[in-house]
């Protein structure tokens, strides 16, 4: 058995249809409350730690501080403790909105040890788990993957400016959209391929295209509609990946409309046991533990055929996107 949690930023519950979109309902799904930040709305960079670890922002440590940038961020704290002292709050906004859009420093690739050094235990501890690009959960902070190139490399498909509806602009939305989906298909593509590969008894990956979508989107909603309907189509293929005992858990940390944050996420799975208890945010590694504990992953071997068939197709997906 494997159990996949497929973590899709700002899948929205008031934008999924159940007729027009079967794959990101799948058997049982609900919204779910979220957590706001100090900003006022939910945010990334507190809520997928929260996530994985069951605690809020206060707890795990990783919080956004009003100026709009992650100062918590060991790579930024250096410079966020001279900010302090030395820069006004408006200034500090407006080099928060600049790093943002134009440094190769990643507000959300926290390394995975910062749990560990401070004791906060992960739904990963102990277990034979792949962790494909969860904001701040880093395992190897030196590997960058199609969508974190992608995202560093956008410019002005997708720039920072607080005063714009959403807080963010964009040159061309219709190339912007190309993109996006092209991050989510990688990301997908490798959770397919950790699922089909047998070893691991948890596969957790993440990806932000429809967040980014949606962000830009507020005077095209036909653009955020399509892209739930092709985003129904990708997880329809890592559906068809799933064994017979395997299961699929899709998780949203905020919801998005009108190119804003909204304090509705949701879940949706093929087991209606994991979607049923959980009504925040913080009871996800709840639901993921309880489902990983009524079964027994047995991992492949080399000698042993990959029942899930040889992933060819995949594999050959992840090259033709330039991941390998």
């Amino acid at each position: 058995m494997t159990v996949v949690v497929l973590g899709v930023d700002a899948l929205d519950p008031d934008l999924v249809d159940p007729d027009a979109h079967p794959n990101l309902v799948l058997d049982a799904h609900r919204s779910i409350e979220t957590i706001a930040s100090t900003t006022g709305e939910p945010s990334t960079h507190e809520l997928w730690p929260t996530i994985i670890t069951g605690l809020p922002p206060e707890e795990h440590g990783l919080t956004l501080e009003e100026d709009g940038v992650a100062w918590g961020n060991p790579i930024l704290d250096a410079g966020s403790r001279i900010a302090d002292v030395l820069l006004p709050d408006a200034v500090q906004t407006r080099i928060g909105a600049w790093l943002l859009t134009n440094a190769d420093v990643d507000a959300f690739r926290t390394p995975a040890t910062y749990y560990e050094k401070r004791g906060i235990e992960t739904l990963f501890d102990g277990r034979e788990s792949l962790e494909i690009g969860i904001p701040n959960y880093v395992v190897d902070p030196d590997a960058e993957d199609r969508e974190h190139a992608l995202r560093r490399s956008l410019g002005d498909l997708f720039e920072r400016d607080p005063e714009a509806t959403g807080g963010h602009t964009s040159s061309d939305p219709y190339e912007f959209y190309e993109q996006c989906l092209e991050m989510a298909m990688v990301r997908i593509a490798r959770v397919r391929r950790g699922l089909r590969g047998g070893r691991h008894e948890l596969v957790f990956g993440y990806t932000s295209g429809l967040d980014l979508i949606g962000h830009v989107s507020y005077d095209l909603p036909a653009l955020q509609e399509r892209a739930y309907d092709e985003l129904n189509d990708f997880v329809g293929e890592l559906r068809g990946d799933l064994g017979e005992n395997d299961e699929l858990l899709l998780v949203s940390d905020h919801g998005l409309q009108d190119g804003v944050h909204t304090d509705e996420a949701m879940v949706a799975g093929t087991d209606s046991r994991m979607v049923g208890d959980t009504k925040s945010v913080l009871d996800i590694r709840e639901a993921v533990e309880s489902e990983l504990t009524r079964s027994v992953h047995e991992p492949a071997t080399k000698d042993l055929p990959n029942s899930r068939g040889d992933g060819s197709d995949v594999a050959q997906q992840l090259e033709d996107l330039g991941y390998m």
